[in-house]
């Protein structure tokens, strides 16, 4: 209501109840010619324009992308917010402060409640805390109730493979290790917080006692702050809490949030994020608009503001071709990041398009988007295409809200087809990547960097073998390099040489991390036992997981039995073959190895592989996906030319070459999306539903207003609105400030917030000290966000701070009345007990680095009324004006030692009545010195906020 875009409000097709603004009527040829992100920031600023926080310029300004980009500065309303319990302590401390403040003002505390859905994933600091007490051979993996292999993949006949069951290093017993109901994926694949199981035989064992007391120890810890979340949950609209202990990975749990299109009282709009949480990006490939800000820019969201951004070019990625079979999704995932890279996408939006973007799964997309940090991009969007429909339904979306969603994205050009007859967007630039190109490659034999092309690996590995001693080379003479040792091992004889493969370690690891690698080594290892193929008995293979989510698809897809059978048993989840935990080969195959100096291999997909590091006597080691360690642990060497040659003899003596059993992107993608996707959804909207023991028994408040617990020393209500009335008071004159910080250039936001361990003799420990706590209970800063006497008290706290009062790093200054040096808070303390306004001098760039919202919270409690600096970080700029205080900037080419300020003076600053965008203000010293400033608010929206004293009272006074 109140946009003057209205009479473009329609019904869509076949669902007349459904109203939807139709832009593309609005903006015609010009609308059809932007890229597809251009236009949900364009739909939004349609829907959202009021005149003020968004006008119709600026939605022009959008439509005229193409001549605008990088040259205007656009609002943005996202549809939604994303915190994680770090910074949505503070976001949501400022609302339940807020309500108070509102009460007291005589207006009602009830109205007040975010702007917008907002969505607080509590699982992130608390998962983190876990891992550090878990222990390391006891899993906790993740996934579902009892699953029983779907039907396309067979029950593996035969029993796997059995392993001893070593207790010293893992095996809690009784496991009943040899019950063969582990046989045909009848095993239960369970989820975290349910009995652990074996990591040898994968049967429940009781959990450890230690896991328990350790996981009721940081419930305890934090018990404080989740007790304040679920009250926020229960009292405010719009908040929604994923709770800790949901069992599944992060990147889940965000996507397990996603709407894609937002269906509103029969009001259709599409989805869009901002977020504090670090995987924020990956939601585009979804098709969902988002991207990751600072915690006092999700808030003002919360509050009803706009995000600003300077209008974005917008980097085309057309992807061509099909990409080999054997290349993984880590292949082409890694593949397109590195050209990305290089071809300078850094600050812009990337849209991908063309005929190959259909081959990537939604697993692939989203992996792309969440690693756009890498390449520097704000986010990488992939448009809803009919791929994306096919996963949101194994994710639980029905058939009539995908059908509704496909019709509405159609009507506002949102949806991309492959159809050839469909236009493409234009853009600033396109990066064309043939997936043709992307070939699979292995590392080694001795450094990381080494890369091997997979097809070329026999030729390389004799290269080796020719090469003199050194960073890649064996020296082996040529009369020695056919050389075979016959060994016998466990009654039979077997023939070791040069390149034979004796450790195969499958390992979810670091850059093997999408578990859709995992269950392609664990479909190759079904079509390579359906086959008839064996692995050597003296190989040590060992399989890692890593990860509950890995677990799950490894157990929900029925493979696990068939890895085991090949000897990939599940042997931990901790660090295991690549940091060198691996066990000793068979001494018979030690001796046989440096008797005849063999050049044997270790195969790993872990990240490292230095000589010798797996075992003293393999000198050869690659690093390799996950499919590929369990084909040459089948072939039994490293030469070996895939294309020409068998991996071995299957049944009835076939030869059975790589391409016979290796999984096709589509079987691979079918059992994904069928039969893990739509399981781990299934089974995570069960447990949001019923949430879990310790969060359900979490006794919170009922009342409309928050307890405060004056004892406490993380929740406390901040003092942002003490001065809150009904009419704003006109800007006042700043008089006699004396300077509390005269910095130099560079300052960044981490010399200015608080952030990492509190110092034993920080004003903050103090604080802490006289409550009672002791050191070790002092924790950080980021688990104290909530409390503002600890966070006003660590703001400047930086030891590497460079004062020029002090003349060397230290969170020192001077207190000019008494002519002490002090903490730069106890100085702060003094100046507002003897009603002295501060201000802060500072160089070129002020406010460097990335968004903190302790970075103007800090200061404004400080007292500090106004910054002088040469220049700012823009950001940082607009978050000073959000919370009251006034950026001001020094003429060009002046700054203090120019004017011969020595920060020791008194200023005094008058704002008029009205203030226009970048007006020029006089400054007065008390020495008599008279100068002008550039007051730094750009439009008549930043000139309210300041009037207002920042946004939360802005905000506030709307509830009086």
């Amino acid at each position: 209501p109140g946009s003057p875009y209205q009479p473009v409000i329609e019904a869509l097709g076949n669902y007349p109840q459904k109203k939807f603004y139709n832009v593309s009527k609005l903006g015609g040829a010009k609308y059809d010619t932007l890229p597809y992100s251009i236009r949900v920031l364009f739909e939004s600023s349609i829907r959202n324009c009021d005149g003020f926080l968004v006008k119709e310029t600026d939605a022009m300004n959008i439509l005229d992308w193409k001549t605008k980009q990088n040259n205007v500065e656009v609002p943005f309303c996202p549809a939604r917010v994303v915190l994680q319990d770090f910074t949505g302590i503070p976001a949501m401390v400022d609302f339940a402060a807020m309500r108070e403040a509102v009460r007291n003002a005589g207006g009602d505390p009830v109205k007040v409640n975010p702007a917008c859905p907002t969505d607080l994933t509590v699982d992130h600091s608390l998962q983190i805390d876990f891992s550090k007490c878990a222990i390391q051979n006891a899993p906790n993996p993740g996934g579902g109730d009892s699953q029983k292999p779907m039907a396309k993949l067979s029950p593996l006949k035969a029993q796997p493979r059995k392993l001893p069951c070593r207790g010293q290093t893992g095996c809690k017993g009784p496991c009943s290790a040899g019950d063969s109901s582990r046989n045909s994926g009848q095993f239960s694949a369970q989820i975290e917080n349910t009995p652990l199981l074996c990591p040898f035989h994968l049967q429940p064992v009781p959990e450890p006692e230690t896991v328990l007391k350790n996981q009721e120890l940081e419930f305890g810890r934090n018990r404080e702050r989740l007790q304040f979340f679920k009250w926020s949950s229960k009292v405010f609209k719009n908040i929604s809490v994923i709770p800790p202990e949901t069992g599944m990975a992060h990147q889940v749990n965000l996507e397990y949030l996603s709407r894609v299109v937002f269906d509103v009282k029969d009001f259709l709009y599409p989805d869009s994020v901002v977020g504090t949480d670090s995987h924020t990006t990956m939601v585009n490939g979804l098709g969902i608009l988002g991207w990751g800000v600072g915690g006092i820019e999700t808030e003002a969201v919360m509050l009803g503001m706009p995000v600003t951004l300077t209008l974005p070019e917008v980097a085309g990625c057309e992807l061509t071709g099909t990409a080999s079979p054997l290349a993984t999704s880590i292949d082409i995932v890694l593949s397109i990041t590195k050209q990305l890279r290089q071809a300078d996408v850094a600050g812009k939006f990337v849209e991908f398009f063309g005929s190959g973007v259909s081959q990537l799964s939604v697993a692939d997309r989203t992996t792309i988007a969440n690693m756009c940090p890498e390449y520097g991009a704000i986010l990488s969007f992939f448009p809803v295409d009919n791929v994306t429909l096919k996963h949101l339904k194994h994710t639980g979306f029905d058939e009539a809200k995908l059908e509704v969603m496909e019709a509405y994205l159609k009507a506002v050009k949102l949806f991309r087809s492959d159809e050839s007859s469909s236009r493409e967007p234009e853009y600033s630039q396109v990066v064309q990547i043939s997936l043709s190109s992307i070939i699979p490659y292995v590392s080694g034999p001795k450094r990381s960097q080494d890369r091997v092309a997979v097809n070329n690996m026999k030729s390389d590995f004799q290269a080796c073998l020719n090469e003199k001693s050194g960073v890649k080379g064996f020296q082996i003479a040529v009369e020695k390099q056919n050389d075979v040792v016959p060994v016998q091992y466990e009654g039979n004889e077997y023939k070791l040489s040069h390149g034979c493969v004796v450790i195969a370690a499958v390992i979810s690891c670091t850059n093997n991390c999408n578990p859709a690698v995992m269950l392609a080594a664990g479909l190759l290892a079904k079509k390579a036992v359906e086959a008839g193929l064996v692995v050597k008995p003296y190989i040590r293979t060992s399989l890692s997981p890593g990860s509950g989510m890995v677990t799950h698809y490894l157990s929900s897809s029925g493979v696990l039995p068939y890895l085991s059978k090949l000897g990939f048993e599940v042997v931990g989840y901790g660090c295991s073959t690549c940091v060198g935990n691996t066990a000793p080969l068979p001494e018979a195959i030690r001796n046989a190895i440096k008797q005849g100096e063999i050049i044997a291999c270790g195969v790993l997909s872990g990240t490292k592989n230095f000589e010798g590091r797996l075992c003293d006597c393999v000198r050869a080691n690659y690093l390799a996906s996950p499919p590929l360690v369990v084909a040459y642990a089948i072939a039994g060497t490293v030469r070996i030319d895939f294309e020409t040659e068998p991996l071995g003899t299957g049944f009835n003596g076939k030869s059975i070459y790589l391409r016979d059993i290796w999984p096709t992107r589509r079987e691979l993608h079918t059992v994904e999306e069928e039969c893990v996707i739509s399981s781990m959804f299934k089974e995570l909207k069960e447990k949001m539903e019923k949430g879990n023991k310790r969060w359900n028994s979490l006794e919170t408040p009922e009342s409309t207003l928050f307890p405060w617990d004056l004892k406490s020393t993380y929740i406390r209500c901040p003092s942002f609105f003490d001065r809150l009335a009904k009419e704003p008071v006109p800007p006042q004159p700043i008089e006699k400030a004396h300077v509390l910080l005269y910095l130099g250039d560079s300052v960044t936001t981490d010399h200015i917030s608080p952030a990492g361990s509190i110092a034993r003799s920080s004003a903050a420990a103090k604080y802490l000290t006289n409550k009672g706590l002791t050191p070790r209970e002092f924790n950080s800063y980021g688990a104290r966000r909530g409390n503002d006497a600890v966070m006003t008290r660590g703001t400047f706290a930086n030891i590497k701070l460079l004062n020029k009062f002090i003349g060397k790093p230290a969170p020192k200054t001077i207190h000019f009345p008494s002519g002490q040096t002090l903490d730069v808070f106890e100085a702060a303390e003094l100046y507002q007990k003897e009603g002295i306004p501060v201000i802060i001098l500072a160089g070129k760039k002020y406010g460097l680095g990335s968004s903190r919202d302790w970075a103007a919270k800090g200061p404004f409690l400080l007292g500090v009324k106004a910054v002088l600096a040469e220049s700012y970080e823009k950001v940082h700029k607009s978050q000073l004006i959000g919370i009251g205080i006034a950026p001001l900037q020094f003429l060009p080419g002046e700054n203090p030692s120019t004017l011969g300020l020595t920060g020791r003076e008194q200023f005094s600053i008058l704002f008029p009545p009205e203030l226009s965008p970048r007006m020029t203000l006089d400054v007065k010293t008390s020495t008599g010195k008279v100068f002008s400033v550039i007051a730094l608010f750009e439009n008549d929206m930043e000139i309210t906020l300041y009037k207002y004293g920042g946004s939360l009272n802005f905000v506030a006074r709307r509830f009086l």
